[in-house]
């Protein structure tokens, strides 16, 4: 019986990687949103005849109501489901799309990206959350990485969409780049819909038969599936007698009441670690640099020697590929070689990508005559921080953040994440160029140099190993005098270890 449990749990499960993908896929419009505006802000400019300042808030504004999004999302989520919360952002995105893609006039073009920000926000905070509760501890990392996938998908989907309609008329063109992203909208509302909910969302709400059923589906055998139903009970506060064939009466904590408190307020020694690993991975994925790269890499390619317009679009196209290439292959390797590991091994390489980028464009600015070593030397080292971003610190920030909350905690406790998140991004977005302009475009990227040097410390010294922990141990994990965080704990510690060994 154990034997086959343990065959069972090795094996990746086609169902519930497919209730990932068709999750992930909200993602992918995020994704488009975020790179169609790297190309789109030049005709935008053109045609709309606005400044940079403009320019930067048009850009970064997205982010911000990411913010308000995220926080939503982390109630929505608790009070409606996560796969409706899905369908949710779906609609969201859909008007935005419709406003940008419209834009007859600068207000209305930010007003739809205001939309399109708050879409985001919940995209952002439901799509690992719902990957994460319905994966097994051994393929966790590879289904909750598929939206940072999607993500970097979309963005090279949003590059491509620059160079083919940025051959057409200027008022279409961009126009036609932004409002697209409105139909994959409405086919994801419609296909979510024959998904399954969560079941650990199921099992907070008392629905323990539905629970048990969708289990059934996305475990590889039976015993796996009753293993995983009476942990989920324990962790919500549910009697492991209750009997599964009823409406169970779960604490009011596990409603997302009290929530902020037990979060925020006065949380426990271990819940204090998780919240400022969540926060800090957040903060770190952002502050070194990757969206200036990401939104502004037309502006660094033109910095670093480029000035050809079709040139600049299609040497950014390389910066999407590269993206989506190499978070495919951490995909593979998340549950393999395990989270820390990668993580500090793409901050090392990032440190390196983002010193040599910073010399070259130093170079490049200080030379009265066109180098071309280091404008080649500028675009390798921009793919390579790409690649090492997108190795580790990309997806794992959303995997890791997704996995460490205690259940009754953890929408809203990810939702605090996506919000630091959205703030570093929209910071970084709205003032690079203020910020080049000031200190020189190389000395900006020695100082996201500086930052990453930070980041890495930081993940050695405050982010434990995950992999192949199921959810309900994350909190004893995250306990730092090494004992039982209580009784659950304890409970569920001693059945995975039974099993298992």
């Amino acid at each position: 019986m154990e034997m086959s449990f343990e065959e069972g749990k090795e094996k990746l499960n086609k169902y519930a990687c497919a209730c990932s993908i068709v999750a992930s896929m909200i993602s992918i419009i995020f994704g488009y949103d975020t790179g169609v505006m790297s190309g789109a802000m030049i005709f935008i400019k053109e045609d709309l005849k606005i400044n940079d300042v403009q320019i930067a808030v048009v850009a970064g504004i997205l982010n911000l109501f990411a913010l308000v999004g995220s926080l939503a999302a982390g109630r929505t989520s608790d009070q409606i489901g996560r796969r409706y919360t899905i369908v949710v952002a779906s609609i969201i995105f859909l008007f935005g799309a419709i406003l940008m893609g419209y834009g007859p006039n600068y207000a209305v073009l930010l007003t739809g990206r205001c939309i399109a920000g708050i879409g985001v926000g919940f995209a952002l905070m439901i799509a690992p959350v719902y990957s994460a509760e319905i994966s097994s501890p051994s393929s966790r990392g590879f289904l909750t990485s598929l939206p940072e996938l999607c993500i970097s998908l979309g963005i090279l989907l949003g590059y491509v969409s620059n160079y083919c309609f940025g051959k057409l008329a200027l008022k279409v063109g961009w126009r036609m780049m932004l409002g697209i992203a409105g139909l994959p909208s409405i086919f994801l509302a419609l296909g979510i819909l024959k998904m399954p909910e969560s079941p650990r969302w199921l099992v907070m709400q008392g629905r323990l038969a539905e629970a048990k059923e969708i289990l059934f589906q996305v475990c590889n055998s039976k015993e796996e599936a009753e293993i995983r139903l009476l942990d989920i009970k324990l962790a919500a506060g549910i009697e492991e007698s209750c009997n599964d064939d009823v409406l169970a009466k779960v604490p009011t904590n596990s409603h997302g009441k009290g929530v902020w408190k037990e979060l925020i307020i006065r949380p426990t020694p271990a819940v204090r670690w998780i919240l400022i690993a969540a926060i800090g991975i957040h903060f770190f994925e952002h502050a070194t640099g990757i969206e200036a790269v990401v939104l502004y890499s037309p502006r660094i390619f033109k910095k670093a020697g480029i000035t050809s317009k079709d040139k600049l679009l299609l040497a950014t196209v390389g910066v999407g590929v590269t993206k989506t290439t190499f978070i495919l292959v951490a995909t593979f390797w998340l549950d393999r070689i395990g989270r820390k590991r990668l993580l500090l091994t793409s901050t090392g390489g990032m440190i390196v990508a983002l010193t040599g980028l910073g010399f070259c464009l130093t170079m490049v600015e200080h030379s009265k005559e066109e180098l071309v070593w280091a404008l080649g030397l500028s675009i390798a080292s921009v793919y390579v921080f790409v690649a090492f971003f997108s190795i580790g610190l990309g997806p794992i920030t959303w995997v890791y953040s997704s996995e460490i909350f205690p259940l009754r905690l953890r929408a809203q406790g990810m939702s605090i994440g996506v919000a630091v998140n959205r703030v570093m991004n929209a910071t970084v977005s709205m003032t690079f160029i203020s910020i080049y302009k000031a200190i020189t475009i190389g000395g900006t990227f020695f100082m996201f140099a500086g930052i990453a040097v930070l980041a890495w410390g930081f993940f050695y010294f405050f982010l434990p190993e995950t992999k192949g922990r199921t959810l309900e141990e994350m909190e004893t994990l995250f306990s730092r005098n090494g004992k039982k965080s209580g009784n659950v704990d304890i409970e569920i510690q001693r059945r995975n270890g039974y099993v298992q060994h």
